[in-house]
Parts: C-alpha cells; structure tokens; sequence
C-alpha cells in the first residue's frame, strides 16, 4: 500500500450515502473497503469510482460479530491498518407501523442493524487502532436528526439514533489515550432509496401528508470527506447536515 495512501471501511456501502462517501474518499486518495450485506452492490459501488481507485469490496452483515471480525481482518491483510471507520449502514424498519403495532421482531431488527452493528464495527476498529503502529484513527457515526425531532411511527429508528449519540460520546471518551477520535454527523432528508418517498409525500407531526425537499447524498459525503481529512488532533464532534427548507427547525 502507498505509505500516503489513508485506509477507510464504509459500512452501508452498497447504495445510498454509504455509496456517495465511499466515492468521495477515494477521490480524496483513500483505500476504501466497501462493507454490506449484497455482495453485486458493492460491486457496483466499486465500478462507480475511478480508474485509480483502491477499492476492496467485503460482504458483511454488520449483525454478526464473526463478519465484522472477518471485514476487519480483510482490512488489515489488505492495508495494514484502518484509519476511518464510517459507521453508515442503517435500517428505518417497517414503514406506516404504529408503536403498538411494532413486533419486538422489527423492533430487534432495527436495534441489531443501527445500534449493535454500529457498535460491532466501532470495537473492532476500536482494536485495530489501539494496536497499529502509529496508533490512532477515526470514527464517524450516522445520527439522524430524527434523534432530535421524530417522525411519527418511527419509534425504533428514533430510539436507536439517540443510542448512536452515546456510542458516540463513548467512544470519544474511550479513544482518547489511544488517539481515537469519533464524531458523528446527523443527516436530514438526503436523496436516496430510503427516502424516495418524501418526495410524493410522509407523515408530518400534525397529521398531514407532505411532500419534503430533499438534497445530494453527496453534499452528505463532502462533510464527511471534510471531517475525515482533521489531524487526530481536532474533531467534528457533532455536525448536522439537511435539506436547507425540510421541515424540521421550526414548529410542526
């Protein structure tokens, strides 16, 4: 590997935000590992970026602690080290579902994917930074401004970004004598499969349908390129990032 060559793993990299920040950074010169659960998207992520890019796409579902443990050995034939860990791959779990309707079956499944995969991927980046020589790297979490205004029937979702806001600040915490750095950026309302459906109208506070303005994925992914590219030295602890006129500062 280029000794000037950075080395990140992008969860969630098959599509979406996952998709555009994995591009990003390795049109910034990172080694990118594209980690999700469809090897073809990953793939096709990977035929997405330039000629030059150092792409190593590694099927994970990030609910098992032996895939995880896999991605991150894969990373450290490959590279050596990990310098970023972004911390994306996400589910809203069923949509149109009111709380008591929720199953504890959906509702594990939201907290196994956003909550304990995030968590599974930040230990095991956690080790790998802790050990390498020079030590040090870090990690960012998705939030989701959901965590500060919900939307209805998103209890799950809801509840697990909140959850992301302490693994951040934990792992803020704990990195601190290892030179691991941790931040985490909240996102509203970017264009991906996931949100398709605001643009022909979702469930507002008051009972309405409406449709939302969304914004590029990839105004998503120059933030994180941007938070990525600090000295371990200075952090973006928090950073929110959404469509300018989305309905959420404000009164609904």
């Amino acid at each position: 590997m280029d000794a000037e060559r950075r080395s990140a793993v992008v969860t969630g990299a098959g599509s979406g935000i996952g998709r555009s920040v994995a591009l990003a950074l390795a049109d910034a010169g990172w080694s990118v590992a594209l980690a999700g659960r469809r090897a073809e998207a990953l793939r096709a992520t990977a035929s997405l970026a330039g000629g030059t890019a150092d792409m190593l796409p590694v099927p994970t579902d990030v609910t098992s602690p032996d895939e995880v443990t896999a991605l991150f050995s894969a990373v450290r034939e490959r590279y050596g080290r990990v310098d970023l860990l972004f911390n994306n791959a996400g589910t809203f779990g069923p949509g149109g579902v009111a709380l008591e309707d929720l199953s504890p079956e959906a509702w594990r499944h939201v907290v196994d994917v956003n909550l304990t995969g995030s968590f599974l991927c930040a230990q095991a980046a956690f080790r790998l930074m802790k050990a390498q020589s020079p030590q040090g790297g870090r990690i960012i979490n998705n939030g989701s401004v959901s965590a500060h205004a919900p939307r209805p029937d998103s209890v799950a979702y809801t509840a697990t970004k909140h959850a992301m806001t302490g693994l951040t600040k934990s792992l803020s915490l704990d990195g601190r004598p290892y030179r691991i750095a941790c931040g985490q950026i909240d996102i509203g309302n970017a264009a991906t499969e996931m949100t398709a459906r605001m643009q022909t109208g979702v469930l507002q506070a008051d009972g309405r349908l409406a449709a939302e303005p969304l914004m590029d994925a990839a105004d998503v992914a120059r933030v994180v390129v941007q938070m990525a590219d600090l000295p371990l030295e200075a952090n973006v602890q928090f950073a929110t990032v959404m469509a300018t006129t989305m309905p959420f500062i404000g009164r609904g």
